[in-house]
């Protein structure tokens, strides 16, 4: 009797210590293999599929998955309203695409308006921005595909947004946006005013809208709504009715000081927007918590080039042989955005939220091919699955709306 006592006690307390026992990760190198983007987005665009050299065999060091019990099904979380994921095509636009669905969202929250508002509108502008910057500092900026997540705010409090069947950005019988020639055709012409030294700017920029005009077609100076013929500019005012100086972006960096408004120094930030609401790490976590349960969404950015992320299970997390979830802090993610291991690689939206073993796991909307591997039957396409840790660690700056920075504005110096 004595001997099945112990037994059983010795039974109990090693399954309370394996419980109790911290997660060990492994990894396993994978083979890549084409998905959405390959098998849709570049199928019957001439310039990829005229290419007969055979594809090459890639493998990637990913976290293993496996027996993991993980919260990716998007009819576990509590879900407020979006449209429904829109594709960037082969575009570097994740930006715009993002924080689009983001507004979106804070439209029908603000005025119950179910809205869907046109990305390429937006685009067309931004690049033309761009190249007005290039010239003023004389090439001396960056001009690219990428931008942030403010860009959206900055262009349409200048040019207003419009609807987006008013300016889809598509050729006729085109079905995914592809920029790969478009922008090449405009980046080669800025290049070549370093080399001519021929910065007429209105000559440059009316050049630059012809190569987008006849790629994207011409964006409407006056659009239709309900039968009425209103610019872009009173579709956002009066429309809309959008207050664009709501908006807070939110970084935390231990670079810069806290309780301040900093500049997010990534290439993307390339007019050098010194706006960000620089945040201690555990009180940039609560305001995403604390919006995700009060009805808000949240547009974030961030590095999605990770072993831990991983698209065919569409689930991000930190795994432990990177860092342990206990010193995941200000000091790891300063570290790895100095050496640049954390990169400002993606924008995405958060539309809802699960807690799960004390944690929370956030539905994160996405416009770019690696959530859409999974299937246009399946009901999580174009989603991912966040761990909060993977959102402590690498989503580098947020968009919010400013009534959930109402505690810590104050703190701000002026």
């Amino acid at each position: 009797m004595r001997k099945t006592f112990l037994f059983i006690a010795f039974a109990m307390i090693t399954a309370v210590l394996a419980a109790q026992a911290p997660r060990k990760d492994k990894a396993l190198y994978k083979e890549y293999q084409p998905g959405y983007y390959q098998n849709y987005i570049l199928k019957g665009i001439e310039e990829f599929n005229s290419k007969d050299e055979a594809p090459k065999v890639e493998t990637r060091f990913k976290m293993d998955f496996s027996g993991m019990a993980l919260p990716n099904n998007i009819d576990l979380y509590k879900k407020q309203w979006y449209n429904e994921p829109v594709s960037q095509g082969n575009t570097g636009t994740c930006w715009c695409f993002s924080t689009t669905s983001y507004f979106e969202s804070e439209i029908y929250r603000l005025t119950q308006q179910k809205v869907k508002l046109s990305e390429m509108y937006t685009v067309y502008w931004e690049y033309v921005e761009k190249a007005r910057y290039f010239l003023k500092t004389r090439g001396a900026s960056a001009f690219a595909e990428g931008s942030e997540a403010n860009a959206v705010t900055r262009i349409w409090k200048t040019y207003g947004v419009v609807p987006s069947e008013a300016y889809t950005g598509l050729q006729q019988g085109q079905t995914y946006h592809n920029h790969s020639k478009m922008f090449e055709e405009m980046n080669t012409y800025l290049q070549s005013l370093k080399t001519s030294n021929a910065w007429n700017e209105e000559l440059a920029l009316n050049t630059i809208k012809s190569i987008m005009n006849s790629y994207m077609g011409v964006p409407p100076a006056e659009i239709v709504i309900n039968g009425k013929e209103m610019t872009p500019q009173e579709y956002l005012n009066n429309v809309l009715k959008i207050k664009l100086d709501d908006y807070c972006d939110i970084t935390s960096l231990l670079e810069k000081p806290y309780y301040s408004q900093v500049e997010y120094i990534v290439p993307d930030n390339w007019w050098h927007s010194a706006d960000y609401y620089n945040l201690p790490l555990d009180d940039y976590m609560k305001v995403i918590k604390n919006a995700i349960r009060k009805g808000y969404t949240v547009g974030i950015g961030g590095d999605v080039s990770e072993a831990g992320f991983e698209a065919n299970t569409q689930v991000a997390m930190i795994p432990t042989f990177d860092i342990p979830s206990e010193y995941i802090d200000e000091y790891a993610r300063q570290f790895r955005f100095s050496n640049k291991t954390t990169t400002d690689d993606h924008g995405l939206h958060i539309v809802g939220y699960v807690e799960k073993d004390g944690k929370d796991w956030y539905l994160v909307k996405d416009s770019g091919s690696g959530s859409r591997n999974v299937g246009k039957q399946s009901k999580s396409f174009g989603f991912y699955f966040f761990h909060e840790d993977y959102v402590k660690l690498k989503i580098m700056d947020i968009i919010i709306h400013k009534d959930m920075m109402k505690d810590y504005l104050p703190m701000f110096k002026k």
